[in-house]
C-alpha cells in the first residue's frame, strides 16, 4: 500500500471533536436546518434511531447543565454554527443553553425514535412561523443526506452506507502486516495529525484526574496508588489516564478530542492508555507517535468491517489497537503484535454498549487493562489458540468474525437494550 494512502485514512478517520458525537451530530442537522430559513422557531422535531437515542440520551453536553435529544436539537437550532461540523458546541454559553431549554419549556421541542433500518440515523425538522425545513444525517455523523425547504430538496448528497469516511478500495488493502511496515518506514514529520491526537488527548486525560468529571474512574485509581491500594504498574497508570478522559468527556468537558472514526471515547481508548505506557517504560517521543498511529491504524481496520454503531461497544477495538501498540512499545514484532490482537479479541468480545454516559469511563478502564494484559501475554509468545471460541489461526479472520459478530449478531440484542433503557 502506498504511503499516500495510509496518510489519506488517518486524515479522513481522525476529526477534532468537542462533546459525544451523538449529541453533536443531532445539533448540526438542527443548526444546518435552522440556518436554512429564516424568522422565529415555532417547532422543533427529531428523530432519531435507536443507536443514536442510546448514546445522545444521557451523556453530557460540553460547557451545559441540560441532556437529551430535545435539548440536543434545541441548542444547535439556537445557537449552532453548521460551518463547524463536529465542533459545533465550541464557543456557546450558559445564555445559549436558557434559549433552548425556553423552547423545550414552552412544548416547542418534540424528540422520537425514527422508523429506519439504519443504525445511525437523525431527521430534524426546525418550522418558524414562515418556513419550514428538513435536514438528515445518515451513517456517519456528519454525512448530510438531505436539506429539505417548504417541501423541496435544496440538497441531495453525501454517502449512503458510509460507514466509514475512507472509500473503501482504500481499506481493501489495509491489513496488521502492510500497517506494520508502513510504521516501520514512516517519516515521522508525516505523523503530525497523530501527534495532535495525542496532546488533545493527553490535555483532557490531566483535565480528567484533575477536575471532578462523572464517576471519577481514572481519578480513583490514581488516587488508590497514592494510598498504595493499588500498585503503581502499566496497567494501572493506562487505565487511570484513559479513563480520566473519558469521565471528562462523558460528563460534558470544553476540551476537544481527537476522534476515531467517528467517537470521541474511541479515540481516548486508541490514545491514552499506550500514551501512559510511553511515559512509563520513557520510550522516545518518536517512539511514542509511531505506537499511537499503529493503535489508530488497526482500529480504523477493524472498524471498517465492524461499523460505526452496534450493540458491542467500540472501545472493544480500540482496546485491540491499544494492545498492538504496546507491543510494539515493548520491541515486540509482528506476530506477537498479532498475538496481542488475538488475545484482546478473545477477551473483550462480548461487552455490551448501553449508550454514551459517565460510565463509559469504566470500560474504558477495563479495555486499558485488557490491552496491556494481552500485550505481555502475546511478549511471552502467549495467544489463545483457534481451538477457542471464534479464534482463527489467522488475526484477520479473527477480526472478520468479531465484526459479524457485532453486526450481524446482535440486532435483537440491540434492540432489548434501547427498550430497557427506554422503559425506565
Amino acid at each position: 500500500m502506498e504511503k499516500s494512502k495510509i496518510e489519506s485514512i488517518l486524515e479522513k478517520e481522525l476529526i477534532v471533536a468537542l462533546g459525544c458525537t451523538e449529541p453533536v451530530a443531532i445539533a448540526l442537522a438542527a443548526a444546518t436546518a435552522k440556518n436554512q430559513i429564516s424568522g422565529s422557531i415555532e417547532k422543533i422535531s427529531v428523530k432519531a434511531s435507536g443507536n443514536i437515542i442510546k448514546n445522545a440520551k444521557s451523556v453530557g453536553i460540553p460547557g451545559m447543565s441540560a441532556k437529551g435529544l430535545d435539548f440536543a436539537a434545541a441548542l444547535g437550532a439556537v445557537a449552532g454554527d453548521p460551518e463547524k461540523k463536529l465542533e459545533i458546541l465550541d464557543g456557546l454559553t450558559k445564555a445559549d443553553e436558557l434559549r433552548a431549554l425556553k423552547l423545550i419549556e414552552e412544548g416547542k421541542v418534540q424528540a422520537g425514535q425514527a422508523d429506519t433500518p439504519k443504525r445511525l440515523y437523525i431527521e430534524v425538522i426546525v418550522q418558524t412561523e414562515q418556513q419550514i425545513s428538513k435536514v438528515v444525517i445518515s451513517d456517519n455523523h456528519s454525512n448530510i443526506t438531505l436539506i429539505e425547504v417548504d417541501g423541496e430538496a435544496v440538497f441531495l448528497g453525501g454517502c449512503e452506507n458510509i460507514g466509514i469516511q475512507t472509500d473503501e478500495e482504500e481499506l481493501e488493502a489495509l491489513t496488521i502486516d502492510e500497517i506494520y511496515e508502513w510504521i516501520l518506514d514512516v517519516d515521522v514529520k508525516d505523523l503530525g495529525l497523530v501527534k495532535r491526537s495525542i496532546e488533545l488527548n493527553h490535555a483532557i486525560g490531566l483535565e480528567g484526574l484533575s477536575g471532578d468529571y462523572g464517576l471519577n474512574v481514572g481519578k480513583t485509581i490514581q488516587d488508590n496508588v497514592k494510598k498504595g491500594i493499588l500498585s503503581d504498574d502499566l496497567a494501572t497508570s493506562a487505565m487511570s489516564l484513559a479513563a480520566a478522559g473519558s469521565d471528562a468527556r462523558m460528563a460534558g468537558s470544553t476540551l476537544p478530542v481527537m476522534a476515531n472514526t467517528g467517537s470521541g471515547n474511541q479515540g481516548i481508548a486508541v490514545t491514552l492508555p499506550v500514551v501512559a505506557a510511553a511515559m512509563k517504560l520513557q520510550v522516545s517521543e518518536e517512539t511514542m507517535i509511531r505506537a499511537v498511529a499503529l493503535s489508530h491504524l488497526i482500529t480504523i481496520h477493524i472498524k471498517s468491517k465492524f461499523g460505526r454503531l452496534s450493540a458491542l461497544c467500540g472501545v472493544t477495538a480500540a482496546g485491540m489497537g491499544a494492545s498492538a501498540a504496546i507491543v510494539y512499545l515493548l520491541d515486540g514484532g509482528i506476530q506477537q503484535i498479532k498475538a496481542a490482537v488475538q488475545n484482546t479479541i478473545g477477551n473483550v468480545s462480548g461487552m455490551i454498549c448501553d449508550g454514551a454516559k459517565a460510565g463509559c469511563a469504566m470500560k474504558v478502564s477495563t479495555c486499558s487493562n485488557v490491552a496491556v494484559q494481552s500485550a505481555l501475554l502475546a511478549l511471552n509468545h502467549k495467544e489463545i489458540s483457534s481451538t477457542d471460541g471464534f479464534i482463527h489461526d489467522d488475526v484477520e479472520k479473527s477480526i472478520e468474525s468479531f465484526c459479524k459478530l457485532g453486526n450481524e449478531g446482535t440486532r435483537q440484542t440491540d434492540e432489548m437494550i434501547l427498550k430497557l433503557m427506554m422503559e425506565k
